[in-house]
């Protein structure tokens, strides 16, 4: 559910706000699992206790609860913290307790299908030397209602594939580590004006001999990383922008690393359902010609 939440007003980013209909759609159509990134600290308080505005958590509820309604496992995450980037440990408090709030508003919810992602996407001065311990308050708060539901984290650098080589966990066997694959990322993020200032110039095509060698390499990556840790990790975001990308190639860059990663066994989340990055067209009531079939699904009509 990409950029439905994140916005200001809700949908804003090349979409709409998100109706219970979506969740019918989507789980007719195969998929079992959503991931509703949700911004927060736009509608909270930087100053204890860090409210959060009563408006805000009841809508992010709702849509939870259309989407567990249809069946489907739900990882509601905190995206676009924006100020945690910059100042890890000194918005630490401030993030662990909006953290307290989600943790208590979600009390009680079946723990197989809810999952919590503490942050997206680590970078700028949020990286692995302070990780952990600015995560601490948010894992905190969730373990204190939630002693053994899942929680996703993921590491430093955009929460890149590589960051799995450093990427340390707390000793607690229900939490679960996460990468975004976006690679290469000057094929998927061709023209991306929010790349700034370099952006990747369009044109690109993929795959080179060199992007199948290092898409096998990725692969093995995957699996050595599973050898080493027995943690499965989970594959939260994977994208091509669509403005300057047809759709037979973002299908085929689909396929091709859907069925790249398939024998590793990871899950994956796509990014994203209708607004950037799209997967569903809004505007003709249908999905996209063959981005299911890239999936593994089946196509609709």
């Amino acid at each position: 559910m990409g950029n439905t939440l994140e916005p200001e007003t809700e949908g804003a980013w090349g979409g709409a706000p998100a109706r219970k209909a979506d969740f019918e759609r989507i789980k007719a159509a195969g998929f079992d699992t959503v991931r509703i990134p949700v911004r927060w600290h736009n509608k909270s308080s930087d100053k204890p206790p860090y409210t959060v505005d009563a408006k805000w958590m009841a809508r992010v509820q709702q849509i939870v609860d259309w989407a567990l309604a249809e069946d489907l496992n739900v990882i509601l995450n905190s995206h676009h913290f924006d100020p945690i980037h910059d100042d890890p440990l000194g918005v630490a408090a401030w993030h662990g307790g909006v953290w307290k709030q989600i943790a208590a508003r979600f009390a009680g919810y079946p723990e197989d299908s809810l999952w919590f992602e503490l942050e997206n996407e680590p970078h700028k001065n949020f990286n692995h030397t302070n990780l952990l311990e600015t995560l601490a308050p948010a894992l905190k708060e969730v373990r204190a209602l939630h002693p053994t539901r899942a929680v996703i984290i993921g590491g430093e650098n955009w929460s890149g594939i590589k960051s799995l080589e450093t990427l340390a966990l707390p000793e607690d066997p229900n939490i679960h580590p996460t990468f975004h694959y976006y690679d290469p990322f000057t094929y998927t993020h061709q023209g991306a004006e929010w790349t700034a200032p370099d952006i990747p110039p369009v044109g690109r095509a993929f795959p080179t001999t060199q992007d199948a060698a290092q898409l096998a390499r990725d692969v093995a990556s995957i699996q050595t990383y599973m050898a080493r840790t027995g943690k499965t990790p989970f594959m939260g975001e994977v994208g091509a922008f669509d403005r300057h990308i047809p759709l037979a190639d973002r299908v085929k860059y689909h396929r091709m690393i859907t069925d790249a990663f398939a024998p590793t066994g990871i899950g994956v989340c796509t990014w994203a359902y209708t607004n950037t990055f799209p997967f569903y067209d809004s505007a003709k009531g249908r999905w996209l010609p063959g981005m299911l079939g890239a999936l593994g699904l089946k196509e609709q009509d």
